[in-house]
């Protein structure tokens, strides 16, 4: 088992308790919030219970007091067992067994996390800021060395949706029609060459942008939805 294959069933059993689950979020690798509520749940994955998760997961206490580890069901001696859940417990964390079969994963919690260490308000208002500003998730728990879909990279994408549809605009209409806040640094700083300006605060898709954000065939499919919407609001009170 990876790590990743343990991200679906976490995210599916955060998901039945009420939690809006994002992946892979200012390192984190699985992040859960219910909706209009502060508590924040981070959850790191790990094929084994080693040194590795414990200090990832003790890292991540600085940004949430409710931090769990979460591995797959192995057979390991009792006595090893019962001094792996000791040494997790001392360190306030929680556990998740993931269990799985032919059929299906079934997520155990065996006890929850303990409150010790005092959060760090900056991190956890930029694990906060990342999720919120995500409007889908397409990110995986527990990857690596794969790029992942920030919410910035959303974003731009979005905009990229907006501009391939009215062929070029300002910032201050597009985030009339619904695109993000930044929008005009975004086209401005241009980081991934979709953009350009034609005039003053005017910007249209170069031939990249008319390309590149199509790769991302799933989150293009969405923004799509989102600008028809908009622009057919926009249409309707004119």
């Amino acid at each position: 088992m990876k790590e990743t294959d343990l991200y679906p069933p976490v995210k599916a059993f955060l998901e039945s308790l009420g939690y809006e689950v994002q992946a892979e979020v200012k390192h984190c690798d699985v992040v859960a919030k219910q909706p209009d509520k502060e508590e924040l749940i981070i959850i790191e994955l790990k094929t084994s219970a080693n040194l590795s998760l414990l200090i990832q997961a003790t890292e991540r206490q600085a940004i949430s007091e409710f931090v769990y580890v979460a591995i797959p069901e192995k057979k390991y001696r009792r006595s090893q067992w019962r001094g792996i859940q000791r040494v997790i417990k001392q360190l306030g964390l929680g556990l998740m067994v993931v269990s799985t079969s032919k059929l299906d994963s079934v997520v155990n919690e065996l006890f929850p996390p303990v409150a010790m260490r005092k959060t760090q308000p900056r991190k956890r208002r930029a694990v906060n800021k990342e999720m919120e500003a995500r409007f889908s998730s397409y990110n995986t728990g527990g990857i690596t060395g794969t790029e992942l879909m920030t919410a910035y990279r959303q974003n731009a994408v979005l905009i990229a949706c907006f501009l391939n549809t009215l062929g070029s605009s300002s910032a201050a209409h597009l985030k009339n029609l619904g695109a993000p806040e930044n929008t005009r640094d975004i086209m401005a700083s241009n980081h991934y060459g979709w953009f350009e300006r034609v005039s003053r605060g005017i910007y249209q898709l170069t031939d990249t942008g008319r390309e590149s954000p199509r790769a991302y065939a799933h989150l293009w499919d969405r923004a799509s939805e989102i600008v028809t919407s908009a622009i057919n609001q926009e249409t309707a009170m004119d």
